[in-house]
């Protein structure tokens, strides 16, 4: 035994096949919707087999079937992930949400990997299978960086995904091909890399490696409002919560603003965040877009100076990706008395907003009138977070891209000898499994 605790004389695993569990379809009857993959698991054990010296019995490959939560599930993945020689994820739109599979790649990419020989640059475990198109998704950063070309797996693989190939009669013989290129793949990585036994980590406290929401997909909902210990003399306190966030402008309709939003903003396919808009301003007028943004602005609150040049300057800043939604409530005496003085403030604090937006983001008549019934509020609320998206996408795509740092000459470090530090060192944590890898999405990353 080694001092990571594995028996150095057993045969260890060639690959850890990390796939999202998928939950069975609600149809009475519906079948195993995991069968596809312990097919593939089975196929790729036997060829795996056929392509190396591994005697009977031996464990191939391990594939989590259990789906059972617990100490003893989390102790026998985290000993198959510090022992296993390649990493094999299924990339699907599932796969990436999901955080136990975030978990299993980073506890792998914890362990450091060394070329097998002087002339290899082979810096990673990770062997990724498409198993459903990717193309119209971005993945998380640990994934768009590995370089890993699908070409040789047949043109079918690379447009349908493995799923496809192995469902339809259509593509069996693609299947075969992708299969069969996938176990050589699996055996070359193995071979071309040394990969020490890690420590078992304990799975369950384990960060995932992915951030599991893509940035379009989620939103950023953020109030400028009041909270009850901070309305003006005048202005009615039931509207008002314990939070700034829970400002209630409908009042008794519906509920909480930033609450109906986000119900809203989920029937879009969003997964929204609620934030108080003070806390999130120096980000967004500093120009650092980490997701679109809706901003839900009580104009009571821009008789209060601080809060009125905040939102100033948040105009200035031509945020595009934030959309401003103003509702009104003209049912409320207080409103419809205070509607031109707060509608000029309005209209000053968000003089190039409202040059910028069409009408139909604002409400029905420019900015001055707002949003001024709850429906008015539902009907305009999708627009505005489209709106909001689509300027982020637009956003994102125009950055530059930093240039990708120079990759690691191994054979140099090594023929430098001395004169340099070493070419495998705890100190330089460029050197170790996933950090700088080099198998990955066909092109880089997808957008």
């Amino acid at each position: 035994m080694n001092d990571h605790g594995w028996d150095e004389d057993a045969a260890r695993p060639y690959f850890f096949l990390s796939y999202a569990h998928t939950p069975k379809a609600g149809a009475r009857g519906a079948g195993d919707p995991n069968h596809w993959v312990r097919q593939l698991y089975r196929d790729l054990c036997e060829a795996v087999l056929q392509l190396t010296t591994v005697p009977a019995g031996v464990q191939v490959g391990f594939m989590d079937e259990s789906m059972h939560q617990g100490e003893l599930w989390a102790d026998r993945l985290s000993e198959e992930l510090a022992t296993c020689r390649v990493f094999v994820p299924l990339y699907s739109p599932r796969y990436f949400n999901s955080v136990p599979c975030g978990q299993e790649w980073h506890s792998f990419t914890r362990r450091p990997v060394y070329p097998a020989n002087i002339d290899s640059e082979r810096t990673s475990g990770i062997v990724p299978v498409l198993w459903a198109p990717m193309s119209r998704y971005r993945l998380p950063e640990v994934a768009s960086e590995l370089q890993f070309n699908h070409a040789s797996f047949g043109p079918d693989y690379a447009t349908e995904g493995l799923y496809a190939l192995m469902k339809l009669t259509y593509f069996r013989s693609a299947y075969e091909l992708a299969v069969h290129r996938l176990a050589a793949r699996i055996v070359q990585v193995a071979e071309e890399t040394v990969i020490p036994v890690g420590r078992r980590l304990e799975f369950n406290g384990l960060p995932s490696a992915f951030n599991v929401t893509a940035p379009t997909k989620q939103l950023r909902i953020s109030v400028l409002s009041y909270h009850q210990g901070e309305v003006p003399a005048d202005r009615n306190p039931d509207y008002y919560g314990a939070k700034r966030t829970d400002w209630h402008p409908y009042r008794p309709a519906g509920s909480p603003i930033a609450q109906h939003a986000v119900r809203l903003a989920r029937q879009l396919g969003f997964q929204p965040t609620v934030h108080e808009f003070e806390e999130e301003a120096d980000a967004i007028i500093g120009g650092e877009a980490t997701a679109p943004g809706l901003l839900l602005l009580d104009r009571w609150a821009l008789r209060d100076e601080q809060r009125r040049d905040l939102v100033r300057r948040f105009d200035r800043s031509d945020a595009t990706w934030v959309s401003v939604l103003e509702p009104w409530n003209m049912d409320d005496p207080e409103c419809e008395e205070r509607h031109g003085e707060l509608g000029g403030l309005s209209d000053q604090a968000l003089r190039i907003t409202r040059r910028a937006g069409r009408p139909s983001f604002i409400g029905a008549m420019g900015g001055s009138p707002g949003l001024t019934s709850l429906e008015e509020f539902d009907d305009a609320l999708p627009r505005a977070a489209m709106k909001a998206k689509y300027a982020f996408e637009g956003r994102t795509r125009t950055e530059p891209e930093e240039p990708a740092p120079p990759r690691p000459n191994l054979r140099d470090a090594f023929r430098r000898g001395h004169d340099g530090p070493a070419p495998f060192d705890d100190d330089h944590p460029e050197r170790h499994g996933g950090d700088h890898p080099d198998d990955g999405a066909p092109g880089g990353g997808i957008t």
